[in-house]
């Protein structure tokens, strides 16, 4: 084994042997301190593995592969450094608390599950790890206090077995079409394009792997689960589990032998510019900052399928990298927001600012913000949205994204603790503070360093011009809405996801109205009378037949 096969394995091995070690009941409690710790050998897997090897663990007859690409490098070092530093303030929050089994059980396996999807090179190996991170994160969400947890975290079990069921008969059906009998992703993709079930494969991933990425109509999930988690938990499953669909879209879809799918790209990313908007349109509505950033994951997730679906529709290889660096950005970004808000609530109005100012400045990076990573994203993705109607609605996107998160400023303003001279616990205030120089540094690192654009035409004046004003409009929005928006009535959280509780709340009457009539029936008095029916029936039957 050589240094790149021993970093891929020590990747998911260490989270992997933390995750086995909670076996013990007198380990577990100690485990904490590891969250971050567990997260590094990925860190080090993607800045020091090459991408020319693979570690396969088992034999012939059965084997996981492991292999590192460009989209999954730039996904699994900022998925490991959100984890680190989610990992140091997540460690700081289960201290003193008397019940943290679950916690630490489920913060390793989703992160095992998370470092696992981006290493993963098999159709096996990436469906089990996304099982496991799936479970791991549903785990998570059930954390949090009350009713609301409980629901939030059956909702995400729920819909993630749903989107997995999609996933895996369009897994089957790649299998199937690999020559030879490989199940290496590589090998499944390069089938792809000649495969007799193409446009069932093809529509049976499209639909699983964008209902993990929060695709309107079925987002309904994110509200709830980002509003339930604790915020470390938060702060991962926003950042960096959601991700999972990106880098399976990005590695499944043909984007390697530029055939142009229009067929299927075009809707695709119709949907995804439409819960562009959409999460825009809802988010606005919501007072509790994390709701509101809920929805702005819906809103940015669908501009990332929008991207990647106007790839595939023109054929176009240059999708792969430029959608996993604007999926690293928002990663980054989402996960700094979610941690602001657990320092907000902890923080007086005397220290406030120095919390609101830098998580303002990041969030407006999500609109494109000249000079931040945002704006570096939206050049890299410029190209594949290069149409009259495309460029348009992508500006109209960066101005609504400036508008919601402006709004959630404010929303986030209003949460602090009434103790003015209240500061969050150092652990804390250093995780966030991490992950905002995290946020504002790394996208440059990475676009200096892979193949995405040009860094003198990403500054150029035209482009920098063409990055600020949607901002400019988007501010002026939040303005008005400031002023206005107090009239619009706030949406329920998961919006269109109201209808379940109507469902279920139908579903138990129905089911309480089918206990008491089986009660009812049981009754012996009601039995022998049934029966006395039955038979004089049966009897009256033979009669008239005589």
């Amino acid at each position: 084994m050589n240094l790149s096969q021993a970093l891929l394995a020590a990747a998911v091995g260490l989270p992997l042997l933390m995750l086995l070690l909670c076996a013990s009941a007198s380990v577990r409690r100690r485990l904490p301190s590891w969250f971050a710790i567990a997260a590094l050998p990925a860190l080090a897997a993607a800045v020091g593995a090459s991408q020319s090897e693979t570690l396969t663990l088992g034999h012939s007859g059965f084997a996981l592969s492991f292999a590192l690409d460009t989209p999954g490098a730039l996904l699994l070092g900022t998925a490991a450094l959100l984890w680190v530093f989610a990992g140091i303030y997540a460690a700081r929050y289960v201290r003193g608390r008397e019940d943290i089994d679950g916690f630490v059980v489920c913060w390793f396996m989703a992160l095992t599950g998370s470092v696992g999807v981006f290493l993963a090179a098999d159709l096996i190996g990436f469906y089990l790890m996304l099982a496991v991170l799936s479970v791991g994160a549903s785990g998570l969400v059930l954390q949090g206090d009350g009713s609301e947890a409980r629901y939030a975290g059956a909702l995400y079990l729920g819909v993630a077995l749903l989107a997995e069921a999609f996933v895996l008969g369009g897994l089957v059906l790649l299998a199937q079409a690999t020559p030879h009998g490989s199940l290496l992703i590589r090998d499944a993709a390069a089938a792809l394009p000649g495969s007799p079930t193409r446009d069932a494969t093809l529509l049976l991933l499209l639909v699983g792997l964008g209902m993990k990425a929060g695709m309107v109509p079925l987002h309904f999930w994110m509200p709830h689960a980002y509003r339930a988690a604790p915020v470390p938990a938060a702060a991962v499953m926003s950042g960096a589990v959601v991700k999972a669909s990106v880098i399976a879209l990005v590695r499944f879809l043909p984007f390697a032998f530029n055939d142009a799918w229009p067929h299927f790209g075009i809707p695709f990313a119709v949907l995804g510019m439409f819960g562009a908007f959409y999460g825009v349109a809802i988010g606005i509505t919501q007072s509790q900052p994390k709701v509101v950033l809920a929805y702005s994951s819906v809103s940015q997730m669908g501009f990332l399928v929008a991207v990647i679906g106007m790839g595939l529709a023109a054929g176009d290889p240059a999708t792969v990298v430029a959608a996993a660096y604007y999926a690293a950005h928002h990663l980054l970004v989402k996960g700094t927001l979610f941690l602001a808000v657990g320092v907000v609530v902890l923080t007086g109005a005397r220290s406030l600012r120095l919390v609101l100012l830098p998580t303002a400045v990041i969030a407006l990076g999500l609109g494109g913000l000249p000079l931040t990573g945002g704006a570096l994203a939206k050049y890299a993705a410029k190209d594949l949205l290069s149409g009259n109607l495309a460029s348009v609605l992508a500006a109209a996107s960066s101005a609504a994204t400036t508008l919601l998160m402006l709004h959630f400023v404010r929303c986030l303003g209003a949460v602090a603790t009434t103790d003015s001279n209240a500061r969050a616990p150092g652990p804390l205030r250093g995780a966030w503070l991490a992950m905002v120089v995290v946020s504002l540094a790394v996208p440059w690192v990475l676009y200096l360093r892979i193949p995405v654009g040009s860094l003198p035409e990403a500054l150029a004046p035209a482009a920098l011009w063409s990055a600020l004003w949607p901002v400019l409009v988007g501010a002026a929005l939040a303005i008005g809405w400031s002023r206005w928006g107090k009239t619009v009535p706030s949406v329920p959280v998961g919006d269109v996801g109201g209808l379940l509780r109507g469902l279920q709340r139908g579903g138990a009457g129905a089911a309480r109205i089918a206990v008491c009539t089986d009660a009812f029936v049981r009754g012996w008095s009601v039995s022998c009378l049934t029966l006395l029916l039955a038979a004089l029936l049966f009897g009256g039957l033979l009669a008239v037949a005589a």
